[in-house]
C-alpha cells in the first residue's frame, strides 16, 4: 500500500517526539530511538520535518536504485555523532537503573546496544557482535569506570562505523500487530529498571516525610529536655523517692483483706478459728526463714504474710475470747 505524504506529516506532527511517523513508514528502528530520546532529544523531530518527503518516496519506491550489491554506505559524520550521543545515553541509564547489575556487563552492553540502534536507522545496519565485542574490551581496558562510558561509546561508534553495510532489499515487514508487539517490548525493557528505581527513591521520600513531624516534634522539646538534664545535673529535680512496698492488704478493703488472708492460709471463706490456728502453724514451720535459707527472701516474705493473715483473721476472735 503506498504511503501518504499528508498522513506522515500529520503524524509527525501529532506524535513527531515517540516516532508515529516512523512507524507508519515502516522505520521501526527509528520510531524506537525516537521513543526513547523523545525525538532524538527533540531536535530530531524538527530535522525530520525536512526529510518526511524523500522517506515517503522511498517507501513508495520512487526513485531508489535496484541494486547496491556489495556496496559500502559512505562515512556519516551525522551518524557517528548519533551513535556516541545515543550510547553514552544509554550507558548512563545502565548506570542508573541497574546499580545490582555488574558495570563490567550492564556498561558495555547498554552502550552497545544504544549503537547498533542508530547504526539501524534507516537503509543501514552494522554487524551487532562486532559493535557488541568493542564496547566490552573498551569497558574492560577501562575497568568498568562510569567516567569511562564516553570512550566505551566511542569505541562502539568506531566499530559500527567500520563494519556498517546496507540492510538487504525486499525483506517483508511483519503485521503491525507483531511490530506494536516487539516495539513495546523494547521500550518496557529499557524503562522498567528507571521505574523500579524511581519507585524506590519515592518510598524513600514518602518515608522522610513521614518521619518530618516527630522530628519537628523532637526538635520543639529539645530546649525542655534540656532545662530538665540541667536541673538534674545541679540536684534540683529528680526522680521520686522509691515508695516502701506494700503489705499483702495495706491498700484493701476490710472484705478484701478477709479474702487475702483465707488465701494465704489456704482456707476456704468463713473458717473455724480452729482451722485457722491449725493452717498457720503448719505453714509456719514450712515457712520460717531458719527453715530456708536457701530461699530466705521468699521464706521472709511468706513468713511476713502469713503473720499478717493470721492477724488479720486470728486477732479479732482472741480478743473477743
Amino acid at each position: 500500500m503506498a504511503k501518504r505524504l499528508l498522513v506522515a506529516y500529520g503524524l509527525w506532527a501529532l506524535g513527531g517526539p515517540l516516532g508515529l511517523h516512523h512507524i507508519y513508514l515502516g522505520r521501526d528502528s527509528h520510531a524506537l530511538l525516537w521513543m526513547l530520546t523523545l525525538g532524538g532529544f527533540g531536535a530530531g523531530w524538527l530535522w525530520d520535518f525536512w526529510h518526511i518527503p524523500g522517506w515517503v518516496a522511498t517507501v513508495n519506491g520512487v526513485g531508489v536504485a535496484r541494486d547496491r550489491g556489495g556496496m559500502v554506505p559512505a562515512l556519516s559524520p551525522l551518524r557517528l555523532a548519533g551513535q556516541v550521543t545515543v550510547g553514552t545515553y544509554f550507558g548512563l541509564v545502565a548506570a542508573l537503573g541497574l546499580p545490582w547489575v555488574p558495570v563490567l556487563l550492564a556498561q558495555p552492553l547498554a552502550v552497545g546496544l544504544g549503537v547498533q540502534l542508530v547504526s539501524s536507522v534507516g537503509d543501514q545496519t552494522a554487524e551487532a557482535p562486532n559493535v557488541l565485542a568493542a564496547a566490552f574490551l573498551a569497558s574492560l581496558l577501562f575497568q568498568g569506570r562510569v567516567l569511562a562510558v564516553l570512550p566505551v561509546s566511542l569505541a562502539a561508534s568506531v566499530a559500527a562505523q567500520r563494519h556498517r553495510r546496507y540492510k538487504p532489499r525486499g525483506t517483508p515487514l511483519p503485521r503491525l500487530p507483531a511490530r506494536l508487539y516487539h516495539l513495546g517490548l523494547a521500550c518496557l525493557a529499557f524503562a522498567a529498571p528507571l521505574a523500579c528505581r524511581g519507585l524506590c527513591g519515592a518510598a524513600g521520600v514518602l518515608s522522610t516525610l513521614l518521619a518530618l513531624p516527630r522530628a519537628a516534634t523532637e526538635f520543639l522539646l529539645l530546649p525542655l529536655r534540656t532545662i530538665r538534664l540541667l536541673a538534674e545535673t545541679l540536684g534540683l529535680a529528680g526522680d521520686p523517692p522509691p515508695q516502701p512496698p506494700t503489705t499483702g492488704f495495706g491498700a484493701r478493703s476490710w472484705s478484701q483483706r478477709r479474702q487475702w488472708a483465707y488465701e494465704v492460709l489456704g482456707l476456704p471463706a468463713g473458717a473455724s478459728a480452729e482451722d485457722v490456728h491449725r493452717s498457720y502453724r503448719e505453714l509456719v514451720k514450712v515457712w520460717h526463714p531458719d527453715h530456708n535459707r536457701q530461699r530466705a527472701e521468699e521464706a521472709e516474705r511468706r513468713f511476713i504474710e502469713l503473720q499478717e493473715a493470721y492477724e488479720e483473721l486470728g486477732g479479732p476472735r482472741r480478743a473477743a475470747g
